[in-house]
C-alpha cells in the first residue's frame, strides 16, 4: 500500500474530527452565550419589575401619609400661669400599660395613615441641631401607650415633627382598635 494515499485520508480524517470539534465547541460557545443573554435579560426584567413595586409601594406610601404642611415658628416662650395642669390631673384608676417602643427609620410609616381630627400641634423649643433621636407616645382614652421613636437627620426640625406625631397617633389608632380618642401625650428627644 502507497503512503500517500493513506496520509492523504488520514490527514482528511484528522481536518473533518479538526472541522467538526471546532464546529461543536462554536455552537457550545453559542449556546453559552445566548444563555447569558437569556439569564441578563431576565435579570433586567427583575431588576424593572423591583422597580415598578418600589414605585408602587411609593407611590401608595404617599397617598396613605401626605406630606406634613409647613408649620409656622413658634412664638417667644412663655410660661403657664401657677396652678393645676390646664386638662386636669391625669389620673387613672387603674394601671397604664406602656407598649413596646417602635424604632422606625424617618420616612417609613409601618402603619396606615389614620385621618385623625386636626389639632393644635405643640411648639417645641428644642436646640434641634443636636438632637439624634425624637420619642413621640400617643395614649388611648383607656390610658395606653404607644411611644414610637425616629433617628433624625441634618436639617430636621419642627416642620418634620408632625410626620413623628402622625406616626405615634396611627400606631394608637392602629394598635388599641381603631380608638378615636387617641391623642399626642408626650414628645420628647436626646
Amino acid at each position: 500500500m502507497k503512503l500517500g494515499p493513506v496520509l492523504a485520508v488520514s490527514v482528511t480524517a484528522v481536518s473533518l474530527q479538526v472541522l467538526l470539534l471546532s464546529a461543536s465547541a462554536r455552537a457550545d460557545e453559542h449556546e453559552r452565550r445566548a444563555e447569558e443573554r437569556r439569564a441578563e435579560d431576565h435579570r433586567a426584567e427583575e431588576h424593572r419589575a423591583e422597580e415598578r413595586r418600589a414605585e408602587e409601594h411609593r407611590d401608595m406610601r404617599h397617598e396613605e401619609h401626605p406630606a406634613p404642611r409647613p408649620r409656622p415658628e413658634p412664638p417667644k416662650f412663655q410660661p403657664h400661669p401657677r396652678g393645676i395642669h390646664p386638662r386636669g390631673a391625669t389620673v387613672h384608676p387603674h394601671a397604664v400599660r406602656v407598649m413596646k417602643p417602635h424604632i422606625a427609620k424617618f420616612g417609613v410609616h409601618p402603619w396606615r395613615h389614620w385621618a385623625h381630627p386636626e389639632f393644635v400641634r405643640p411648639a417645641y423649643y428644642w436646640d434641634w441641631g443636636h438632637i439624634r433621636q425624637v420619642t413621640c407616645v400617643a395614649e388611648d382614652s383607656y390610658g395606653d401607650q404607644y411611644p414610637v421613636t425616629e433617628e433624625t437627620m441634618r436639617g430636621f426640625g419642627l416642620t418634620q415633627m408632625s410626620a413623628v406625631e402622625d406616626d405615634a397617633l396611627d400606631r394608637c389608632y392602629e394598635e388599641s382598635g381603631g380608638d378615636q380618642s387617641c391623642f399626642i401625650a408626650t414628645c420628647s428627644h436626646f
